[in-house]
């Protein structure tokens, strides 16, 4: 795994297969210093759940990360912050969101990793850092966009890590 570009607050990668997507997991993991609120993009089948299961998995979240698809949301005591994944891919309206009770995901500490988040438009909090995968041949190809002052420093620690 290799980056292939850094433009401003852009950066992306290449990654040719599943452990190469944990791996990029594991580093952005690594440099967790506060919490941050991901917002997970692409295809099904693009890698959405496998690079956030990687997250939290090396946050040693100590217990089976599974798919929020039919729950839609999942918590995790990581070692040093609560954790949310989300799956939104079954939400026609954001307004069916209202029940969830995501009043927990506003805490500044808490990483909150969101799948479809334009289903839950209005009713999220607002991304500190787009991850975009994509298919590319065989493997994928995965870019990561700082949407705040928080994501920036975050991709600038990754850039030189």
């Amino acid at each position: 795994m290799s980056m292939i570009e850094s433009i401003d607050t852009d950066l992306a990668w290449a990654l040719p297969d599943e452990a190469a997507t944990a791996a990029l997991a594991a580093r952005l993991a690594d440099l967790l210093d506060d919490g941050l609120v991901l917002y997970l993009h692409g295809p099904l089948g693009a890698g959405k759940t496998s690079f956030a299961r990687a997250l939290l998995t090396a946050l040693d979240v100590g217990e089976r990360v599974k798919s929020p698809t039919y729950s839609l949301i999942e918590g995790y005591a990581t070692r040093d912050r609560p954790a949310w994944h989300l799956d939104l891919y079954r939400i026609a309206d954001p307004g069916e969101l209202e029940w969830l009770g995501l009043d927990a995901l506003a805490e500044p500490a808490a990483l909150v990793l969101v799948e479809w988040p334009e289903r839950g438009a209005g009713a999220l909090p607002a991304a500190d850092l787009d991850v975009r995968l994509d298919y590319a041949g065989q493997g994928r190809r995965v870019s990561l966009r700082a949407r705040t002052a928080r994501g920036e420093r975050l991709l600038a620690r990754l850039a030189k890590s």
